[in-house]
């Protein structure tokens, strides 16, 4: 356990930064999920713009790689393209 008053703080705003991380990458999962799951075209590619703003959003926070980001929104656009 930590010894000084600002090793607690950080403890504790750590804890707090791991919640709202994993919640935000929860949702970017489900949006990535949803974009694959959708077999109507139109809805896929509101899905995929969605999920793209989401992507790009947190490469902003340091939250993904902008190369993962990338590589993810390229899986997903290939995904909606091969809709009929």
């Amino acid at each position: 356990m930590p010894n000084y008053k600002s090793a607690w703080k950080r403890l504790k705003t750590s804890k707090e930064a791991r919640l709202v991380n994993r919640g935000n990458r929860s949702m970017l999962n489900t949006a990535i999920k949803t974009v694959l799951e959708t077999e109507a075209k139109e809805d896929a590619q509101t899905a995929y713009n969605r999920a793209a703003k989401l992507l790009d959003h947190f490469v902003g926070k340091n939250l993904i790689h902008k190369n993962k980001a990338s590589n993810q929104k390229s899986r997903l656009a290939k995904h909606v393209n091969s809709l009929g």
